[in-house]
C-alpha cells in the first residue's frame, strides 16, 4: 500500500497486533513490488495486507510470490489490483468493504436530510442575501417528511442507507436487478424498476459499482424522468452519471445535485457545476478517512487471525462476486 496510507491505517495498537500475529521484516510497507529487494522478500511471503496504492498483482509479480496464500485488503474494492491470476491460483481474498460502507452511508443520510431542507444551496444563497432571509422561500417546501427517496443499488452502502432512512418519515424505493424483493421489503423499502423509481423520487441517491454495465446508468433520459426540483446525490462512482447531461439539468435549474464523486475526478476547472448555486461538490470524502480507516485495518487483522486459526473468513471476495460488485 501507499506508505502514507499505511501510517493512517496502522497506528501503534494496530501495529502491535500485527506484530503479534505475523512475522514481519523490513520493508514492512511498500507500493512498489518491482524492486530487487521487494521481489526477494515476496518469495517468503504467505500473506499480503493491502490497501490504497497496491500495484496490480499481475502474473509476473505473483510469480515472485509462490507461497502467497491470502490477501487481506484494508479498504473497499479490490478491483484495482486483483487479477485473474489471483483467482487461478486459489488465493484467498478478503476486503473491508463493509467497514468502508459505514461512513459512506452516514454521509449519504446527512446529504438526504440536507437535500430535503435544501441546506447546501440556501447556505450559498445566504452569502448573497445577508440582510434579508426571506430568500429561503425561493427554493420550495423545505421538509423531509413525506419525501420519496430513490436508492439505486441495494449494495453494502445502499442497504445501510435504507436502514438509516427508517428514522425519517419517508417512502423509500430501491432499484437493483440483483436485489431480493422480500429482503428489500423487510428493510422497509419497495423494490421497483429504475424508470418507476426515477419518476417517483424527490431525492435520488446512487450506490452501484463502476462496471461497464453501470457507466452512464443515469443519463439524459433518466435525469429527464426526475421531478422538477429533485436532488441527485452521488457517493458511488462519478461514471455512473453522464456528467454532460447532469450539467444541462443543473444549469437549467430544474435539478439540484450533491456530488462527492465526479467524472472525471476532479472535474475540469471550467466545469459549470463548480459555480452553480444548486450544486454542492465535495472532494471524495464520504468514504473512510482518518480514524475511520482503522475500522478497516482492524477488520483485516481479524481476518488474518481467523486465517491463522483455520477459521473461515467473514468477508471473502469470490471470483463470481468480483464480476458484479464494487
Amino acid at each position: 500500500m501507499d506508505p502514507a496510507t499505511f501510517s493512517t491505517l496502522f497506528e501503534e495498537p494496530q501495529l502491535r497486533r500485527l506484530r503479534e500475529l505475523a512475522e514481519l521484516g523490513d520493508p514492512v510497507v511498500t507500493d512498489d513490488l518491482d524492486t530487487p529487494e521487494v521481489r526477494r522478500r515476496l518469495r517468503e511471503v504467505e500473506v499480503l495486507v493491502t490497501s490504497w496504492g497496491c500495484p496490480r498483482l499481475s502474473e509476473e509479480r505473483l510469480a515472485d510470490a509462490p507461497g502467497l496464500r491470502a490477501i487481506f485488503h484494508c479498504a473497499g474494492t479490490v478491483r484495482t489490483f486483483v487479477t485473474d491470476e489471483v483467482w487461478r491460483r486459489g488465493i484467498l481474498v478478503t476486503n473491508a468493504a463493509d467497514e468502508n460502507a459505514i461512513p459512506v452511508a452516514e454521509f449519504t443520510l446527512a446529504a438526504i436530510i440536507f437535500a430535503g431542507k435544501k441546506a447546501p444551496f440556501l447556505a450559498q444563497d445566504a452569502r448573497r442575501h445577508r440582510a434579508d432571509w426571506s430568500f429561503a422561500t425561493s427554493r420550495g417546501e423545505l421538509s423531509n417528511r413525506g419525501r420519496t427517496i430513490g436508492v439505486v443499488g441495494h449494495s453494502r452502502v445502499g442497504r445501510r442507507v435504507v436502514e438509516r432512512l427508517r428514522d425519517l418519515e419517508v417512502e423509500v424505493l430501491v432499484a437493483d436487478p440483483y436485489a431480493d424483493a422480500g429482503e428489500v421489503a423487510a428493510a422497509g423499502a419497495q423494490l421497483v424498476a429504475l424508470p418507476e423509481l426515477l419518476r417517483r423520487s424527490d431525492v435520488l441517491t446512487l450506490h452501484v459499482p463502476a462496471l461497464p454495465s453501470t457507466r452512464h446508468l443515469i443519463g439524459a433520459a433518466e435525469l429527464a424522468m426526475l421531478r422538477d426540483g429533485a436532488t441527485v446525490i452521488n457517493t458511488a462512482r462519478g461514471a455512473v452519471i453522464d456528467t454532460a447531461a447532469l450539467e444541462r439539468e443543473c444549469v437549467s435549474g430544474r435539478l439540484d445535485a450533491m456530488l462527492d464523486v465526479t467524472d472525471p475526478e476532479p472535474l475540469p476547472a471550467d466545469s459549470p457545476l463548480y459555480d452553480l448555486p444548486n450544486v454542492m461538490i465535495t472532494p471524495h470524502i464520504a468514504g473512510s478517512l482518518g480514524s475511520e480507516t482503522r475500522r478497516m485495518s482492524e477488520s483485516a487483522l481479524d481476518e488474518l487471525e481467523r486465517y491463522l486459526h483455520g477459521r473461515p473468513p467473514r468477508a471473502a471476495v469470490t471470483a463470481d462476486e468480483f464480476k458484479v460488485s464494487a
